[in-house]
């Protein structure tokens, strides 16, 4: 209990709680944290115990059975599908004969994001005291498990997060800003000869291999659009990671239940398909998530994952693209370099306090490599 006003109580799975109830706690459109979204990953047995994501979500609601926050939440035996990459602290715990695993962790289960991790409802006045409470409440059921940590992955506004229990962990990814382009050539007049000549170049792919690519949104993607992508899926994972993580259940999940928010681009070739990119939509971003091809077409990655997402982005007037974690080569292609962050409560003081030295030091690194990387912006000075 938080007051006489709220509960709060942790579940192991979303299926208890009503969709209206989750969803208008969120009170926004980003898609991975809609209940569909979520659901859809436990559902289909992607993120569940069989796979190292034993769902443990915080609710906490108001007198009036409302949600007023909620937060993510899964008991982790692995650190697989998170893309904060934590196995060095894994490693170091396991040298002095102690149990990194299991893990409390806040994460959108393989969807490297940013977003609310804790989600604070809009009835709640004060979210920054509403959020260090959350925090307080998830750290003891992280002692009362015995778990050796707790990790909030991907979180916006960092500084709220900030306490003497957290340390707040810094990244990068590779974003694209729309700054009111009309149209793609008008993209391109912003960028350096030399980079405005590549991507032409890249683009010719298209015309090179006669290659025609459709973009399909909500009603238009069928059945067949979801199991051909899933093939690219597996042809992608099998050579590239070597682990499938979602189940084709999760992709035909999402095609019945939260198609509005689903932009799949597929790449035809003398009209048959060989190649696609699954996108998620919001009103003001648009997140590239997973490609595959068929066959190995050079430029065609970078044609349907970032011009094509650009040129979509420019018409239906989105402010970015997101286009996933890592990729240094996404900076060539008009994408800058953007601050992550993550929090992280260590129960093991000595551990939490060598992490801590650890973080400073990595942050120092990534101030540097970022300013680096925006040194090498393909846009004209």
């Amino acid at each position: 209990m938080t007051s006489p006003k709220s509960e709060f109580f942790f579940i192991d799975s979303l299926k208890i709680i009503k969709r209206d109830n989750w969803n208008n706690c969120v009170n926004n459109d980003h898609p991975f944290l809609q209940y569909e979204f979520l659901l859809a990953l436990e559902e289909s047995k992607s993120a569940c115990t069989q796979t190292g994501w034993k769902p443990h979500h915080y609710i906490e609601l108001n007198n009036k059975k409302e949600i007023i926050a909620a937060c993510p939440l899964y008991l982790k035996n692995h650190s697989y599908g998170e893309y904060i990459f934590d196995h060095a602290w894994a490693d170091a715990y396991h040298r002095h004969g102690l149990n990194y695993y299991p893990k409390l962790q806040s994460a959108i289960p393989f969807t490297p994001v940013t977003g609310e991790r804790i989600i604070i409802s809009n009835k709640i006045e004060n979210k920054k005291n509403k959020l260090q409470q959350v925090i307080e409440n998830i750290i003891d059921e992280a002692k009362k498990l015995n778990v050796s940590s707790t990790h909030f992955n991907f979180i916006k506004n960092p500084n709220e997060w900030r306490n003497d229990a957290i340390m707040i962990r810094e990244g990068i990814q590779f974003h694209w800003e729309n700054k009111n382009f009309k149209t793609f050539e008008e993209f391109l007049s912003t960028l350096s000869s030399r980079k405005r000549k590549q991507i032409k170049k890249e683009r010719q792919c298209l015309k090179n291999y006669n290659l025609e690519v459709k973009l399909l949104k909500g009603e238009e993607i069928l059945d067949e659009h979801i199991d051909f992508f899933y093939e690219c899926y597996l042809d992608t994972t099998g050579r590239k990671w070597g682990s499938t993580y979602l189940k084709k259940e999760f992709f035909t999940n999402l095609l019945q239940n939260f198609k509005e928010k689903i932009l799949l681009i597929i790449a035809f070739q003398d009209n048959q398909k060989i190649a696609s990119a699954l996108n998620f939509l919001s009103q003001t971003h648009l997140y590239g998530r997973l490609w595959g091809s068929k066959f190995e077409i050079p430029y065609l990655h970078f044609e349907l994952c970032y011009y094509q997402a650009i040129d979509y982005a420019i018409k239906n007037q989105i402010k970015f693209v997101e286009a996933g974690a890592q990729g240094e080569h996404k900076l060539s292609r008009g994408y800058l370099p953007q601050k992550t962050w993550s929090a992280h409560w260590i129960k093991e003081k000595e551990f939490s306090s060598a992490i801590n030295k650890f973080l400073d030091q990595e942050t120092r690194m990534i101030n540097i490599h970022k300013e680096d990387l925006e040194a090498l912006a393909p846009y004209k000075n």
